[in-house]
């Protein structure tokens, strides 16, 4: 079980303990990505368990999404302000976006895409129902698995070239079937949802691939935050 305490340790800040990792354990924890997932869901269902009817539905939903940025760190958050702050000051230059990427900072057009995005989440929690919490982190976490397997890296090294250079089409079958397994039993609509959150994810990867020559990690982690909206878009619908 190795590759999936490796997928916790690198998508959540739970503290699992896995010691020093290799290139190819990280491509191989690729298919357990969609687990974590159902990890996140299962967290998210219980706080709307636990204020529903207690609280109102915008507080239950502020609560949610405030856990799930807490248990991941911000990190695909991040990697979403990090793409736009790229697209917006980047002047069509692939060289100067990716710089961009890389700063730490963020800036306007970052805080404003940020803003959107984690208004549109609270407006979609508040109405999803239970399973589309349980399904939205499952589903992005598989939408992301074609995207590091499918498209080139666009930088020699980086946060997410270990996955790209370590998964295969074994890791997108397994994350696939973890993926079947866990929203099966909600039948059509979420099996739709994760139709959607996964033509979103490839939407913005092929758009981002035809300027960059290639997917970096923020555009993984933008491609998760992307992939979960829509998700839950087409559930609350």
């Amino acid at each position: 079980m190795r590759p999936l305490a490796v997928a916790f340790g690198f998508l959540t800040r739970v503290p699992v303990p896995t010691g020093a990792v290799t290139a190819r354990e990280l491509g191989r924890a690729v298919a357990w990505f969609p687990a974590v997932g159902a990890a996140l869901g299962g967290a998210l269902v219980g706080v709307h368990l636990l204020l529903a009817g207690r609280v109102a539905p915008a507080l239950g939903a502020i609560a949610a999404v405030a856990l799930l940025a807490g248990l991941t760190g911000a990190l695909h958050l991040d990697g979403f302000a990090d793409v736009f702050d790229a697209l917006g000051g980047g002047r069509g230059s692939r060289d100067r976006m990716l710089a961009i990427m890389r700063d730490s900072r963020i800036g306007a057009h970052g805080a404003a895409a940020l803003v959107l995005l984690l208004a549109a989440k609270l407006v979609a929690v508040a109405g999803a129902p239970a399973w589309a919490l349980f399904g939205a982190p499952i589903a992005a976490r598989w939408a992301v698995v074609p995207l590091i397997i499918g498209f080139p890296y666009a930088r020699p090294e980086g946060l997410g070239q270990p996955f790209h250079g370590g998964a295969g089409p074994a890791q997108l079958v397994a994350a696939t079937a973890v993926t079947a397994l866990a929203l099966a039993g909600f039948g059509a609509p979420a099996l739709a949802a994760a139709g959607v959150a996964l033509a979103a994810a490839l939407a913005l990867a092929i758009w981002l691939h035809r300027r960059l020559g290639g997917l970096t990690g923020d555009v993984y982690g933008a491609a998760i935050e992307l992939a979960e909206l829509a998700f839950l878009v087409m559930a609350s619908g």
